[in-house]
């Protein structure tokens, strides 16, 4: 409430959408009424900062004789545009390499979905190897273009997009589906309660441990403990050491004791007195201990993240 008794009611939102709602512009402590010019500079300036990896918000407001409603068809209307604000969201240094290595690990793909502005998504993409900076194709898809597909037509072309932008919870469910009904693996991530439905739906679903929501921890299958992606790919790369590590030993195991076994059939065919259980048991106890244990401790091999699964 304003001094002469008058309400400032100021907003903020994404440029594209919060245009809508503005029917004036203020320049130089001028206001007017704001035209189609006006507004393609606005939005042709979001696209510029977008495309430098920003997060843009628009800046509005008007000044209203009554108490605003909380109603926001009604307090969000007729507003002034009085500017845009880019603020950087860095990804951490050590996602792109995550990605490479993902890539080349076999993992199927990397799939970025965000409810940033799709520029932003672009970018941010290109910056990590989720999308070729020199790939000239379209690989990015709004909400609302998946809103116009239906599931059977959105099963069609799912392929060729690899980042989503502008998406609703709803949106991130059918993702996860398209993937899944081409018999891939999902595993999603995600830290909100507006990604528990995808991660309950995923085969895999990860939460963060530190600004994940108790929703999401909840719907997920395990829990990133630093929230970095770059754990996952660690993660990857344990279970492949630790899944080798299995299959070394099994493999000693079966092939020491089947040599025993059939020294014994056979010795026992002819009627030979070669061994006694005694001794058996001592070759076990030496052979099928500290060997297969010494091999289920084995550091992974050299370039194990270069087979694929």
């Amino acid at each position: 409430k304003e001094a002469d008794g008058t309400y400032f009611v100021a907003v903020k939102g994404a440029p594209d959408q919060l245009l809508k709602r503005v029917t004036r512009i203020e320049i130089n402590g001028e206001i007017r009424p704001i035209t189609d010019e006006d507004k393609q500079a606005i939005l042709a300036t979001n696209k510029d900062l977008a495309k430098q990896a920003l997060r843009v918000l628009m800046m509005a407001y008007k000044i209203t004789n009554d108490i605003p409603t909380l109603e926001s068809a009604v307090v969000e209307s007729d507003l002034i545009f009085s500017g845009l604000v880019g603020m950087i969201d860095p990804e951490r240094p050590e996602a792109a390499e995550a990605v490479r290595v993902a890539k080349e690990a076999g993992i199927c793909r990397p799939i970025m979905i965000t409810g940033d502005h799709q520029d932003t998504a672009e970018a941010i993409a290109k910056r990590l190897g989720i999308i070729d900076p020199n790939d000239t194709e379209d690989h990015v898809f709004t909400g609302a273009e998946l809103n116009e597909l239906s599931d059977e037509e959105f099963q069609k072309v799912f392929k060729q997009y690899s980042v989503y932008a502008r998406v609703s919870p709803e949106h991130k469910v059918r993702i996860v589906k398209a993937w899944q009904n081409d018999g891939k693996v999902v595993a999603m991530t995600g830290d909100g309660v507006n990604d528990a439905p995808s991660l309950k739906t995923a085969d895999i679903g990860i939460g963060m441990g530190i600004t994940g929501t108790e929703v999401s921890k909840g719907a997920s299958d395990m829990v990133l403990a630093d929230d970095n992606f770059a754990t996952i790919i660690v993660a990857v790369e344990e279970g492949r050491k630790v899944f080798s590590n299995i299959q070394k030993s099994i493999q000693y195991l079966l092939s020491a004791n089947m040599a025993e076994v059939f020294i014994i059939f056979f010795a026992t065919l002819f009627g030979w007195d070669v061994l006694q259980p005694v001794h058996l048991l001592w070759i076990n106890l030496v052979t099928d201990t500290l060997p297969a244990i010494a091999l289920g401790v084995e550091p992974a091999e050299p370039g194990i993240m270069t087979h694929k699964p």
